[in-house]
């Protein structure tokens, strides 16, 4: 099956973005200057959690640029899912794996959170209001072992990106079914996506399946083919 790469991402056995390349894609069009989107702009819908980057005086990283628009880019064909059959199971350096339908997983708390998104192909989307289930309230349902420091990221067509538990963790980290009050939509990620708002898109991991607890780091797909292993847009960790 083909790999389908995450916001930010090149197609596969592609290297990694350069402004040259997207603005051959037309990519730059999706782009206006830096507005004075007022901030709260979402939040006519309920929010329970702010992430801390919104609160920053200048929100746009170093070298990004503020899209009003949602560029889709991925590479490959999106999945067709069936919630029927679709789970989620978090498994690895746990006492035991735990896995959720759908239904399930609807089932639990869901939260607000309003969060800025950065992508490593230098657009910034602001203003974000996501709907879904916290990390900390999902890792209620398991037990994690001790020696866990990392975790690995599983979505459809095998996709997969890496992230240190203390980013997983994050007061604003949320498994997200939905956008700015609307269902995913399944270019973007439906019918759940991982939000880590700390780190560049591309770990945000679109069209989740499972999470992954291991004691050692083992890099993602693009981790391995260029791409920053971490990946904090404030610090500009876009390639290695």
């Amino acid at each position: 099956m083909p790999i389908t790469p995450q916001e930010g991402q090149e197609p596969l056995g592609a290297g990694p973005l350069s402004l040259a390349k997207i603005a051959a894609r037309g990519f730059l069009s999706l782009f206006r200057p830096q507005s004075s989107l007022p901030r709260g702009t979402n939040v006519a819908l309920k929010v329970d959690v702010t992430s801390s980057d919104t609160l920053r005086e200048k929100r746009v990283p170093r070298g990004q640029v503020e899209t009003h628009r949602w560029p889709v880019l991925h590479a490959g064909t999106t999945p067709e899912v069936d919630l029927a059959r679709w789970d989620l199971t978090l498994f690895g350096a746990v006492t035991s794996p735990v896995t959720f339908d759908w239904t399930q997983f609807r089932g639990l708390p869901k939260t607000a959170v309003f969060a800025d998104m950065h992508c490593v192909t230098r657009w910034s989307k602001l203003n974000n209001t996501w709907e879904g289930v916290l990390v900390r309230e999902v890792m209620k349902h398991v037990e994690l072992d001790p020696k866990a420091k990392f975790v690995v990221a599983h979505a459809e067509h095998g996709f997969t990106t890496n992230l240190p538990l203390e980013d997983f963790f994050g007061d604003d980290c949320l498994f997200a079914w939905s956008h700015d009050g609307e269902a995913l939509e399944p270019d973007h990620g439906w019918p759940l996506r991982l939000v880590v708002p700390r780190l560049y898109a591309w770990k945000s991991a679109k069209w989740l399946r499972g999470i992954e607890f291991l004691d050692h780091d083992e890099p993602g797909f693009w981790e391995q083919n260029g791409y920053h292993n971490h990946g904090d847009p404030w610090k500009e960790e876009r390639f290695w």
